[in-house]
């Protein structure tokens, strides 16, 4: 499984703690930046991400801003994404068991480094359980066109 990443300022330094996870578990990623502390916009990177999921470059996204809030709400603008902003591992595992989430938000100034390296963990572990569920994720598809 190929990951996207992108964040901006707030979430670099979380995002390349995030590349030694992956690495670690053996995941492939690629970084759509930013790619650095210095100052920049988190849509042009989120969209950037989430275009690389939308387009079946990569199979999940990870992105990551100060909130994760801006960044998730730019990655849900891309058609075919359902980007969740998770703050726990709870939510990071049924958002992906119940919402098929292909990518997962993260708020640098919030989540620490243990919780985020749990996080993404089971978010790329954990899989959709379809059923009931299914008719759900169908109907936000929809909203799309």
């Amino acid at each position: 499984m190929k990951i996207a990443l992108g964040c901006d300022h707030g979430g670099y330094e979380l995002k390349e703690f995030i590349k030694r996870v992956l690495e670690r578990l053996e995941y492939s990623y690629e970084d759509f930046g930013c790619n650095s502390t210095e100052s920049c916009d988190y849509p042009n990177f989120g969209a950037a991400a989430a275009r690389a999921v939308a387009e079946g470059k990569c199979q999940r996204g990870i992105v990551i801003c100060t909130t994760g809030i801006g960044i998730s709400i730019a990655a849900n603008k891309i058609k075919g994404i359902r980007c969740a902003h998770c703050a726990d591992c709870l939510e990071a595992e049924m958002t992906r068991r119940h919402n098929d989430a292909n990518m997962l938000a993260i708020g640098a100034g919030f989540t620490g480094k243990n919780m985020a390296e749990r996080m993404v963990e089971v978010f790329l572990s954990t899989e959709f359980e379809g059923g009931r569920h299914q008719r759900r994720v169908d109907q936000i598809t929809a909203l799309e066109n």
